[in-house]
């Protein structure tokens, strides 16, 4: 989305949370739902969050009404729209798909309770005090993305057993990219694996990136968990293709639309939850009470077809072990 038609959208939704005299309140609580990308690319999991509401008894448009705020590929705007739900005081702030988008809730507000739905760990990352008791105004789901980078490299060497080099692509203003960097280092150091790590701070250089690939003699690729990452997946599953590297993703939409293979949560699922807390939250519980959850299913997805695109030869342990094997 560009950010002039982003504008556009958020003139037009900008009326449509309610206009309140001081004093008076709303004839329904408001969602303010912040998160990256658009309704697009997140349709599965809000999908997913609005069943979560709905189980919980709330119903968009009967007893609940939302204001959408989508950064599209603009993730600069996350702390303007943060401050902007903040200013229109809705009931719960939700979404919260990044790290930097629940950093800026939690920077815009004390009081407004907040359920993110992200990957990184929000304790090491300032959210909450502790997965049990957050003791704040935050709570929500962790998908442990970022944690399973490791566990992605592993799936990549039963597939590419005799990959020299295997690259791992991070964003370095990511603020998990440090420690991604620290957990992959250390699970290659373990099963002897040589990585090298590599940088992508905007789409236009992950053309060259590519090309760097090829030059130092990048074997296969671990795509980081990083939003931009996420959001630039199509390009680096045509640029995969091209260059003929087995590469690995995060989330699951990548392997749908032609990438290798991911290994991540069951993202709807944790979407769900979230929205079952949201409905806790609308009924009265304090979000410093909701311990952080944490996925408790796991999916290892692979595309034989780009499998065989790439000329691999697939292992048929690899089969056995994918939970779903698109053809």
């Amino acid at each position: 989305m560009r950010r002039r038609d982003f504008i556009t959208l958020l003139s037009g939704t900008a009326v449509a949370g309610p206009l309140v005299a001081r004093g008076q309140q709303p004839a329904m609580p408001v969602v303010g739902f912040l998160a990256t990308g658009d309704p697009d690319t997140y349709a599965l999991e809000l999908k997913a969050f609005h069943r979560g509401l709905n189980e919980g008894g709330f119903v968009d448009g009967r007893n609940v009404s939302f204001d959408y705020r989508w950064t599209g590929a603009d993730l600069g705007l996350i702390p303007a729209l943060a401050a902007d739900l903040v200013r229109r005081r809705v009931s719960v702030i939700a979404g919260l798909n990044t790290t930097a988008a629940a950093r800026a809730v939690k920077t815009a507000t004390t009081t407004i309770p907040s359920v993110f739905c992200l990957g990184g760990d929000p304790v090491k990352n300032g959210l909450v005090s502790s997965m049990d008791r957050p003791g704040g105004n935050l709570t929500g789901v962790t998908f442990l993305s970022n944690e399973l980078a490791p566990k992605r490299l592993g799936l990549l060497r039963d597939l590419v057993p005799n990959a020299a080099i295997i690259g791992f692509l991070i964003n370095s203003t990511n603020p998990n990219a440090e420690a991604d960097i620290a957990d992959m280092q250390s699970a290659a150091r373990s099963v002897g694996q040589q990585i090298r790590i590599f940088n992508a701070g905007s789409e236009r250089e992950l053309e060259p990136l590519f090309s760097t690939f090829a030059r130092e003699r990048i074997n296969a690729l671990v795509v980081g968990a990083d939003p931009y990452l996420v959001l630039w997946s199509n390009q680096l599953i045509a640029l995969a293709a091209s260059h003929g590297l087995p590469a690995t993703y995060p989330v699951r939409a990548a392997v749908a639309a032609g990438g290798l293979m991911s290994y991540s949560d069951d993202r709807p699922q944790s979407h769900r939850q979230a929205g079952r807390y949201v409905s806790r939250i609308l009924k009265g519980e304090e979000p410093a009470n909701l311990p952080v959850l944490q996925p408790t299913k796991f999916e290892f997805v692979f595309n034989l077809k780009t499998a065989r695109a790439l000329g691999l030869t697939v292992p048929p342990t690899m089969l056995t072990l994918a939970d779903e094997v698109i053809e």
